[in-house]
């Protein structure tokens, strides 16, 4: 399948097509963990990375594939390897403190959006995720054994590689997930509960439903969230008509250590 066009790379020529943006006054976004430098100006968001090996482009690719499928996400504006310039997307994310009552509504619009990706045609989705794609990629990656998840504290990077390779599950339910679909990087809007933008997309690919299950169970179970919890992880899986699958999840959630 031909991938999607993009704008057209060149940072130099961001000034002339978007007038005052390179002397726009620029906000610092400290929520989320995406390892990117983002930035919010008058109606656009500006993503740098500091990944040397991260190409910004792959994320751009894939938010134009999902519009062309229906599924919110900002419109890309710029984008070339260390730089991506979208358009701003109404509403809340699902980790702001929402309401007690408003919490439930929240979590059944992530298993909405989840089971609309989940739904696309596998076969029409260019982008790879795949354990025999991402399981290489893992043996590269560096890993911050600071910030490993509780159960894994204190892990050398050698036995999470065994863990990982020792454990692999056998058979992939393949879906298109969008890879790292945490609160943070779902918009809601607050009045209707529907969801208007996802974003963060650049694991987005074929991949194990787990994939995508287990982080954002986790996210929801996650202090960091404590507006949620056990009780919306419960929730989530029953909204979105799947049973626990805990082998699969720890795997998965196993994996996400190394990117």
């Amino acid at each position: 399948m031909k991938r999607p066009d993009l704008p057209r790379s060149g940072r130099p020529d961001v000034s002339q097509r978007y007038g005052t943006l390179t002397v726009m006054t620029w906000e610092p976004v400290k929520t989320g963990r995406s390892g990117a430098v983002v930035s919010r100006g008058p109606g656009v968001f500006r993503k740098e990375t500091l990944n040397a090996t991260e190409d910004l482009r792959a994320e751009a690719e894939r938010l134009a594939w999902l519009e062309a499928q229906g599924i919110p996400v900002p419109e890309v504006l710029d984008a070339d390897r260390d730089f991506l310039l979208t358009r701003e997307v109404a509403g809340r994310t699902a980790a702001d403190d929402w309401p007690a009552k408003s919490r439930p509504r929240v979590v059944d619009a992530l298993a909405r959006v989840t089971r609309d990706l989940h739904v696309l045609p596998v076969k029409g989705c260019p982008f790879d995720r795949r354990l025999e794609v991402v399981i290489p990629e893992a043996m590269v990656a560096q890993v911050d054994l600071a910030d490993l998840d509780a159960e894994r504290r204190g892990w050398s990077r050698e036995r999470l590689v065994a863990e990982l390779l020792s454990q692999r599950p056998e058979q992939e339910d393949l879906v298109v997930c969008h890879g790292d679909l945490c609160l943070p990087n779902v918009l809601i809007d607050p009045d209707s509960f529907a969801v208007t933008g996802i974003i963060d997309t650049g694991r987005l690919g074929i991949a194990d439903r787990w994939t995508h299950l287990a982080i954002t169970t986790r996210s929801l179970a996650s202090p960091q969230n404590p507006q949620f919890g056990e009780w919306a992880e419960q929730q989530y899986l029953t909204a979105y008509e799947v049973a626990p699958d805990t082998q699969k999840r720890d795997y998965y959630r196993l994996l996400d250590e190394f990117f």
